[in-house]
């Protein structure tokens, strides 16, 4: 019976710390009454996306800026991520898809462009989606993750329009994408 009592404590304690952490990581409108936020949604149609200057497999730097006007996927993942390998082929798969009508950036977190671009090559989409390390992993900080992979929906006036955390199916995928391409 006591174990019983300390494990349910034990869980109960974990499930509370999680919520807590979930919605400290969530901005609301406070001047829009339409905005509703759900646990995969962290920031509002109001927030823009955060700025970045990261460099690409080849040394150049890759600014926001440099897509502004477009749509943007933006999804934050790292080699040691068991979700991340199924994500990224559906990303590429979906890059080819949609085309020119969105923009699919892949940024690594805080490993090595070694790592990173043998992760990609392995999964054979080092040339689908536009591919950013960031050794400081200063975009995951700025988008307040706490769960592996992470990814943005960016509308073409930059403003974040969807936050996903964790892993999600390539269905999923173009229904979140179809909120940035309006």
């Amino acid at each position: 019976m006591k174990t019983s009592l300390i494990i349910i404590s034990v869980v109960i304690l974990i499930v509370v710390g999680w919520l807590l952490i979930s919605n400290t990581g969530q901005h609301r409108s406070m001047n829009s009454s339409s905005n509703t936020t759900t646990q995969t949604e962290s920031l509002t149609r109001a927030d823009k996306a955060p700025d970045f200057a990261l460099q690409d497999y080849n040394g150049k730097t890759v600014k926001l800026a440099d897509f502004q006007g477009r749509p943007l996927v933006i999804n934050s993942w790292a080699a040691w991520c068991p979700f991340c390998r199924k994500e990224l082929v559906d990303f590429a798969l979906i890059q080819k898809e949609f085309g020119d009508r969105v923009v699919i950036i892949a940024i690594d977190r805080a490993e090595s462009l070694e790592t990173a671009k043998k992760y990609s090559d392995e999964l054979g989409v080092t040339n689908s989606l536009v591919f950013l390390l960031d050794p400081s992993d200063s975009f995951y900080q700025s988008i307040g993750g706490f769960s592996m992979p992470e990814t943005i929906f960016v509308d073409k006036s930059g403003r974040l329009v969807d936050h996903k955390r964790g892993p999600m199916e390539i269905d999923e995928m173009r229904n979140r994408m179809s909120k940035i391409m309006q």
